[in-house]
C-alpha cells in the first residue's frame, strides 16, 4: 500500500501542474494579433509582443518572425522545444496508470500468502482468520485499479490537449511563414 500511496500523491502532482499549464497557454487572440501585425508589415512590433511571451504558441511564432531566411526551420526546432514542454511529465502518470494496478496484484498475492500460513498454523478451524485476510489483501487491488483509473482520464485528456495545440502551433506557423513569404502590397 505504501508503494501506491507514493504513486497516488505523485499522479495528483503531475495532475494538478499539468492542468495548470494547459489552463494557461490559451493564446489564439494574441497570436493572430502577432500574425495581422506580420502581414501589415509590422515587423518590429510583431516580434515585441512575440518574444514578450511565454506560450507555446507565440514562443514558435516568435522564432518564425526572428528568423525571417528560415522561419519553416526555425518554427519547427521552437516546436520541438515545445512539445516537449507540453509533454513534460506525462511518462510518469503512464507508468502509473500501468505500474499501478501490478502494485495492487501483488500486495493482493503477498496478502494472500500471509493468509494461507495462517490457515497452514491454525488449521482449517478458523475459516474467519483466513476470510478476513483475503478480504484485507484484495484492498490493495481495489486501491491499485482506482489509482490507475484516477491517473488514466486525466492523462488521456493531456494527450488530446497536445494533440490540439500541436495542430494550432502547426496552422498558425504555416500562416506565418505565408505571411513572411508573401511580398508586400503596394499601394
Amino acid at each position: 500500500m505504501f508503494p501506491l500511496g507514493i504513486c497516488s500523491i505523485v499522479a495528483i502532482t503531475v495532475i494538478i501542474e499539468r492542468f495548470f499549464f494547459f489552463r494557461r497557454i490559451q493564446a489564439t487572440a494574441l497570436a493572430e494579433k502577432v500574425l495581422k501585425m506580420v502581414e501589415g508589415q509590422h515587423m518590429d512590433e510583431a516580434q515585441a509582443i512575440a518574444g514578450q511571451s511565454s506560450l507555446p504558441l507565440i514562443k514558435v511564432l516568435a522564432a518564425g518572425i526572428n528568423n525571417r531566411l528560415h522561419p519553416a526551420k526555425a518554427m519547427e526546432a521552437a516546436g520541438i522545444t515545445e512539445m516537449s514542454a507540453m509533454r513534460r511529465g506525462l511518462p510518469v502518470l503512464d507508468t502509473i496508470v500501468t505500474l499501478s494496478p501490478l502494485l495492487g496484484l501483488l500486495g493482493t498475492i503477498i496478502g494472500m500468502i500471509n493468509s494461507f500460513q495462517i490457515m497452514a498454523v491454525s488449521g482449517i478451524g478458523q475459516p474467519h482468520a483466513v476470510t478476513g485476510g483475503v478480504a484485507e489483501a484484495l484492498i490493495a487491488t481495489a486501491t491499485g485499479i482506482t489509482v490507475a483509473v484516477i491517473a488514466l482520464i486525466p492523462y488521456n485528456y493531456f494527450l488530446a490537449r497536445i494533440e490540439r495545440e500541436t495542430e494550432k502551433i502547426e496552422h498558425y506557423a504555416t500562416r506565418l511563414e505565408i505571411a513572411l513569404t508573401t511580398p508586400p502590397v503596394k499601394e
